[in-house]
């Protein structure tokens, strides 16, 4: 594994920055990985982690929450909330693997005594954890990425413990920050050194994990938030698409997108009927920059934008035309178009401050922010907002959670299970109910412990398992109990 991150830190600093003293020592002496600078670490650590997850948007988001769907499907499939045993593996494995760069970042930065450095470890490892425990529940935080240390067998934090804590920590790390501060360790890649958009990125992801444990009402949540959202001089947060974490993935290795084959991303897929209708519905500009043209059955002519149902009964044969598929030119990457990997969008700061201000956290007009909200979740795709979009009677504010929820469930497209989450926080959107669903018509809410985990840590696996309630897909987390 160090080796693996040395290799990604040498290809970072090659083709992104000039030397710096971290590679100068990392090139003398490549098995002192202890030794390396906090910023060697960042470029590779935002890169994996924002490309995985838009690999795993793709592969599983985008079914379960009818974004798109595999064609043909005759059975089985997640869009039939069919979510295999081994489903979150990949999350596992790949999240501990990176947080455990992201501890040695933070380790580095406060012996190189960097509160910048500091502070941006602080928001990789809440963002990177608050994904990890949505998608599992209770996971190992306090003892986890601590072999070297004697600590073979983590025990397993509660939900409630690691929001806690991450909470904390991007409290500290707001007051981390030194704009003023020079930046010593090269260039990233996200931000390209400016510290007030890691700040904004910071109280951002503070502001959406305040609102996901809002319905916990012992955690004053609803308090807090709007605490945030009043005081924007001591917390600054996204205030335009510029500033929004949003990695752009050039093309230029080792920055480059995760399908190698483009084809790979749009073979045996189809746009799903709820995510195109909507947008047909509301002659909505992103609709072509997501989707291609269905076409006739044999393929001659085009019929306009027309998805197939999620969770459809009955042979693929009943689809008389060749369904939209997903648009390739989302993955592919050039310095002259580059690929989004979306981290997190401004759009979904102002549909948070939409919602505060519906639900009475705030005095603030919630049409207004719902309004920036679709603006922003729109020009966010290098697309000009059509100026009669509201006068559209569904699109128009009309002072409901499930409006804001609909328009906030499209800004969130492409970031990692967002909509997921989101949906299983507030049962919005309204989806459609397949013919052919599974799991008892149940949408899942976890993914399973990793089989390694239970036969590897077995007896903090069966702890775990019985504080949750069961180690099963249809087990609620800690915040939507």
């Amino acid at each position: 594994m160090k080796k693996f991150v040395v290799l990604l830190m040498l290809a970072f600093g090659g083709s992104l920055v000039s030397c710096t003293e971290g590679f100068d020592e990392l090139n003398l002496d490549p098995n002192r990985i202890e030794k390396i600078s906090p910023g060697t670490l960042l470029n590779p650590i935002v890169y994996e982690l924002a490309s995985f997850n838009s690999v795993r948007a793709d592969d599983f988001t985008h079914d379960i929450m009818q974004v798109a769907l595999p064609f043909p499907s005759v059975s089985g499939g997640i869009h039939r909330y069919v979510v295999s045993d081994g489903a979150g593996n990949s999350t596992w494995t790949t999240y501990y693997r990176w947080l455990a760069n992201i501890r040695e970042m933070r380790i580095a930065a406060v012996a190189a005594q960097d509160p910048n450095y500091e502070a941006i470890a602080l928001t990789l490892n809440a963002w990177a954890y608050s994904i990890l425990t949505d998608a599992f529940g209770d996971v190992p935080m306090t003892q986890a990425s601590q072999a070297e240390e004697g600590i073979l067998y983590a025990i397993f934090d509660s939900q409630a413990d690691i929001y806690a804590k991450l909470l904390d920590d991007l409290e500290t790390a707001n007051g981390l920050f030194n704009k003023t501060r020079t930046t010593t360790y090269g260039t990233d890649i996200l931000y390209e050194n400016k510290m007030e958009n890691w700040q904004k990125f910071c109280n951002s992801l503070r502001m959406r994990l305040l609102l996901r444990i809002s319905k916990r009402t012992e955690t004053n949540a609803s308090t807090r938030l709007a605490a945030m959202i009043n005081d924007p001089a001591k917390y600054p947060v996204f205030t335009q698409n510029s500033e929004a974490a949003i990695l752009k993935i050039t093309g230029v290795t080792p920055n480059v997108s995760p399908w190698g084959r483009s084809v790979d991303f749009t073979t045996g897929r189809a746009g799903a009927e709820f995510f195109i209708d909507n947008l047909n519905a509301w002659s909505d500009p992103r609709l072509p920059k997501f989707n291609t043209l269905a076409r006739s059955k044999d393929g001659r002519a085009t019929i306009g934008y027309k998805g197939i149902p999620s969770a459809y009964g009955g042979s693929d044969a009943q689809f008389q035309f060749q369904p939209s598929n997903l648009n390739v030119k989302l993955i592919e990457a050039s310095v002259a178009a580059p690929m989004a990997s979306v981290i997190m969008t401004y759009a979904e700061v102002e549909f948070i401050k939409a919602e505060a201000a519906l639900k009475g956290y705030t005095t603030a007009d919630a049409r207004i922010h719902y309004e920036r909200g679709v603006k922003a979740a729109i020009e966010q795709w290098g697309l000009t907002m059509p100026a009669n979009y509201f006068q559209n009677a569904a699109t128009a504010y009309n002072g409901t959670l499930a409006r804001i929820m609909l328009q906030k469930y499209y800004a969130l497209y492409f970031n990692d299970y967002q909509q997921w989450f989101e949906y299983r926080r507030t049962g919005l959107p309204v989806l459609p109910r397949g013919q052919d669903l599974q799991n008892g018509g149940g949408m899942p809410v976890r993914f399973r412990y990793p089989l390694v985990v239970q036969t590897n840590n077995p007896e903090n696996y069966r702890v775990v398992a019985e504080a949750m309630g069961g180690d099963n897909v249809n087990t609620k987390v800690w915040w939507e109990k």
